[in-house]
């Protein structure tokens, strides 16, 4: 029967499902060191020290730009985590002579190799995935492709056990392999944990959650519903006869909900790409006289650069932006003073930890009691 135990000691556990070997793709490496730290630190205090969990392997490319996956230890039997980052943007390789970054598909393609060099070999193939490939096109309208449904089922195809991602953009897409392992998970504790040491002088009954739109609301909903505030909305008004760059651009931003006059606001999203949407919201917040700003999104990737934020946060209109570890940030992000990183590497090792031992991860799932004692620890 599966259990839950304190984490130092689920190494003791006589109920390991296998050896646990953990592969970390390009891209991944200092997110996989911090998960290491934590898995050998419990391994040692359990009496069963491990140097590392961490496997080497590689994926090296012909002048073509052909690769191939390439496994360089033996991890015949081992319970096998594979961690992937497909947004990271910064991973290169050379092909005919140039230099190219790794895109998506190239990330995916990559992962599908390591499989393929481990298969009939690992007991068991599990794939941490923290931004799911394909995520952001979530619902087939017309005559258009569903990367995500597809590449999950050929995940299961090739033998996958279980998917474990981050804060998908629609968690309805695992319907696409209903009979594999796939955990969504939503890193609220480890935000407001962070959010609460960086500003220590947020008060909560001062506080109001306003949703970005309205596919974020689920989420923005469970932060109100934990710190007992006002939730607000935004729902985007857009021009839908025309079409740029593949979808209906957003007239306006219109707003739901309860005066926010005052009010310290945290609005939560998945994901941060141009940040324009997120902006044109603090903007309208600050028209109706909002307090402080605080931005958060899952994956903070920016890829229309920092200087609009940076404006933003000279002239108050956003007072800090939090992101997880969970994909790249670019050096010049990390030093931003407005910037705030949310570790997700404990978290991450608590659940391979747990799954290694075939243990409930229920109460990972629903940090709900968690909260409450850091809620109290700040009043």
């Amino acid at each position: 029967m599966a259990q839950e135990i304190a984490s130092e000691k689920i190494f003791s556990m006589p109920n390991q499902v296998a050896p646990l070997s953990v592969i970390a793709q390009p891209g991944t490496e200092e997110l996989a060191s911090k998960i290491n730290y934590y898995l050998t630190d419990w391994a040692a205090k359990a009496g069963v020290p491990k140097e590392t969990f961490l496997i080497e392997a590689e994926c090296p490319r012909f002048s073509s730009g052909d690769g191939k996956g390439l496994i360089k230890e033996s991890i015949r039997g081992d319970d096998l985590f594979i961690l992937v980052d497909v947004g990271n943007y910064n991973v290169k390789y050379n092909i005919f002579g140039q230099q190219n970054c790794m895109s998506p598909d190239d990330h995916f393609q990559d992962l599908k190799r390591i499989i393929q060099a481990a298969g009939g070999k690992a007991h068991r193939i599990n794939v941490i995935m923290p931004i799911l490939f394909g995520g952001r096109q979530h619902r087939r309208n017309y005559r258009e492709s569903l990367d995500c449904a597809v590449a999950l089922q050929e995940l299961e195809r090739m033998g996958v056990a279980n998917i474990i991602t981050f804060d998908a953009h629609d968690a309805r897409v695992q319907n696409a392999v209903p009979l594999m392992g796939f955990d969504n998970i939503i890193p609220s504790y480890q935000t407001l944990k962070a959010m609460f040491r960086k500003y220590p002088d947020l008060r909560p009954d001062n506080m109001m959650i306003v949703s970005p739109d309205e596919g974020a609301i689920n989420r923005n909903m469970f932060y109100a519903s934990t710190l007992g505030v006002d939730l607000g909305m935004f729902y985007k008004r857009r021009d839908y006869a025309h079409v740029v760059n593949g979808r209906n651009p957003i007239v306006a931003h219109e707003y739901l909900g309860n005066s926010v006059e005052g009010k310290d606001v945290f609005i939560a999203d998945d994901i941060i790409s141009s940040g324009e949407s997120m902006l044109d919201i603090a903007y309208e917040l600050k028209k109706r006289k909002a307090n402080r700003i605080f931005c958060y999104a899952t994956y903070s990737i920016f890829t229309n650069g920092l200087e609009k934020f940076d404006k933003a946060y000279e002239e108050g209109y956003i007072a800090g932006v939090l992101g997880t570890n969970l994909t790249y940030r670019s050096d010049e992000l990390k030093k931003r003073e407005w910037f705030c990183e949310v570790d997700v590497s404990k978290y991450i090792a608590y659940f391979i930890a747990s799954l290694n031992h075939d243990m409930s991860v229920t109460r990972l799932i629903d940090p709900h009691d968690k909260i409450k004692k850091l809620l109290a620890e700040h009043k």
